[in-house]
Formats: structure tokens, sequence, C-alpha cells
């Protein structure tokens, strides 16, 4: 064995220590979440919410009450808020975060995010040093791709915070969706440091890849708030019909602290309004790299198809709610079926079906 190969070897080990310390860091960022939202469970925010719901049904039961007795009838009216909500959606205020009103809750909050940053200084190392161990773009493969992806999805919540958005409720299902995929990626997606087929060396490989896991990774965090979105607007219903179900106190501890229905939908909707030229620049590139390595810019591939089957799906979603003012939940389903379209050309096209691009590899 070369000095060359011996140093690459030692960098490819590396690169999975560095993985692995910052799947332990994701671990107890993941806890310190989760502290925050117990702690956050516990603030006078859930007490006073719960105190004006049964307030609120209890005087519609008095103004019912009276109106079968043939009495005046009340008027209930609600209380002035702040909102950010579009024409057409209800007058809700945004919730007060992950860690309620309690110092505690948002101290384990801060050191959630301390423990994220460090997690992805840890995770982004490791993307490097496998780079410098193969010398070329680290996502040849799927345990490479798995492995940047995550280290993107949590580079722009970070940017996201530092730009002073409020978003820290994403912490959770972030850290939590990272673990797993990294979990994944080091235990069946792994693949050792090695070089790539020729088709792939090509400088697109860094265009067209590299857009695809920054598109992915914004999507992903778009599809993490139009879910929340789906939960939470079905809980504001539900507090709308007092004479209905109510939600139990374990939905009401964990949602009345997210931002408000209306402000999830237009957080996703920005999202992936924004991304979604950065989606149709993938493809283009790709059928570029396609021509240079094939013969041909589109040939029907598997890939290919299901690339574009997930732009079909975005821009349907975008065309709905400027076109037809779809907003809400029919919007979100279009959503989320975009990202799920995006997941299956990422595992299930690379897992379970052949074609050209088969050569990635597991």
């Amino acid at each position: 064995m070369n000095i060359a190969a011996a140093a690459n070897e030692t960098l490819a080990h590396n690169s999975n220590l560095l993985v692995y310390s910052a799947m332990a860091v994701y671990t107890l960022a993941f806890l310190a979440h989760m502290a925050e939202w117990v702690f956050g469970s516990r603030s006078k925010v859930g007490r006073t919410a719960a105190a004006l719901t049964a307030q609120s049904t209890a005087s519609a039961t008095v103004s019912a009450r009276k109106a079968r007795q043939g009495g005046a009838t009340a008027v209930l009216e609600r209380p002035e808020v702040v909102t950010k909500s579009v024409a057409g959606n209800r007058d809700v205020p945004d919730g007060p975060g992950a860690a309620g009103d309690t110092e505690k809750g948002d101290l384990y909050g801060r050191i959630a995010i301390s423990l994220t940053v460090l997690a992805w200084a840890l995770h982004v190392g490791g993307v490097l040093t496998r780079a410098l161990s193969v010398e070329r773009a680290p996502w040849g493969n799927m345990y490479e791709f798995s492995t940047t992806f995550a280290a993107v999805a949590v580079g722009l919540y970070l940017l996201l915070l530092v730009l002073g958005k409020k978003v820290r409720w994403i912490g959770l299902p972030l850290v939590t969706t990272v673990l797993l995929d990294l979990g994944l990626a080091v235990s069946v997606l792994y693949t050792a440091s090695d070089q790539l087929v020729p088709a792939l060396h090509s400088y697109w490989l860094w265009i067209h890849v590299s857009c695809a896991i920054i598109s992915g990774a914004a999507l992903y965090l778009g599809a993490v708030s139009t879910l929340l979105f789906l939960f939470r607007d079905s809980y504001e219903s539900k507090l709308a019909d007092p004479a209905g179900k109510q939600p139990g106190a374990f939905a009401s501890s964990v949602l009345e602290r997210l931002p408000s229905a209306a402000s999830l939908d237009k957080f996703a909707y920005r999202v992936n309004a924004t991304v979604f030229p950065l989606w149709t620049f993938t493809i283009i590139a790709g059928a570029i790299w396609a021509e240079a390595a094939w013969g041909r810019y589109w040939g029907w591939d598997p890939k290919e198809v299901w690339a574009f089957i997930t732009w079909v799906a975005y821009a349907s979603y975008l065309h709905a709610r400027a076109t037809a003012g779809w907003k809400g939940r029919k919007a979100a389903y279009l959503g989320l079926i975009g990202f799920a379209c995006y997941l299956f050309n990422y595992y299930g096209v690379n897992i379970f079906v052949t074609g050209l691009h088969s050569y990635a590899g597991v």
C-alpha cells in the first residue's frame, strides 16, 4: 500500500468517527429538545388557554340555555389578537414556541441549539473528510448523499435561526429525522471510499447533485411545516367549535405552542416557492449531464421520470395556490405528495428500480 492510499484510508476512518461523533451529539440535542417541550408544557400558557376554552364553552352553554328560555342571547366577543394570517383564515396568534414561557424550557432549548451547532460542525467535518479521502465530491453513492443531505438540512435550519426567523419549533423533528437518516446511512447504506464509474467523472457531479441536495433539504423543511400545519389546523378547528369534540390534553400541550396554522402554511409555501426554481435547474442540469455522458438529454430512465414527476407535483402545488386559490389543507396535501415523490425518487428508485442511475450504489 502506497503512502497516498494509506492517507486516504486514514481520512475515511476519521470521516466515520466524525459522523458517529455527530450522531452522539445529535442524540444529546434530541434529549434537550425533548426537555424543552416537556418543561414548556408546564407553562401558564397552557393553563390560560385551557381556562379560556372552558370559559368560552361555559358562556356558549349559558347563552344557548337563555335562548331556549326566551331570554336575550349574549354575544360572545373574541379577544383582540395580533395575527399573521392571510385574508380568509382564522385570526389566531402564533404560539409561544416549544419552551412555552418558562425559563427552564427556554434554557433547555438554548442548550439544544448549542448541541445542534456542535453536532453539525462534526457532521460537516465528516462530510469534508470523506471528500478528501475520495478526492472528489462527497455524494457519489447513497451513503454520501444521505450524510450530505442531512448536513445541508441542519445547515439551512441554523441559517434561518441566524437570520432571526422563529423556527426553533423545527428543531425536534429535524434532529429526530437526521438521527434516523444517519443511522440508516451508517448501517444499511454504507459504502467504502472508492472512485466513481467513468460516467460520473464530470464537473456536472458538483453542479447537478449539489443542487438536488440543497433542493431536497429545503423541501424537507417545507414538508415538516406542512405536516405540522395539518395538525395545527385540525386543532384550531376543534377549538373554534366549542360544541364539538375538543382536543386532548397532550395534543393541546404540543399544538398550542406551535405557530398558527396560517403561519405554518405561509412558511411552507415560501420555502417551496423559493426552492422550486433550483429544483427546475437541477433537472435541466441533469439533462445536460446526461447528454454529455450518454449522448441524449432525456431517455425516460426511472430516475429522470421520478424527478419530473416530483417537479410536476410541486408545480401543481404552486399553480393551484396562485390561480385556483387553493390554500390550507388542499395545498398541503399536494405539497406532501411532492415530497413523497422526492423521497421515492431517492430511496425507491435507487434501491428497487434498475436503470442507468443504478451505479449510484447502496
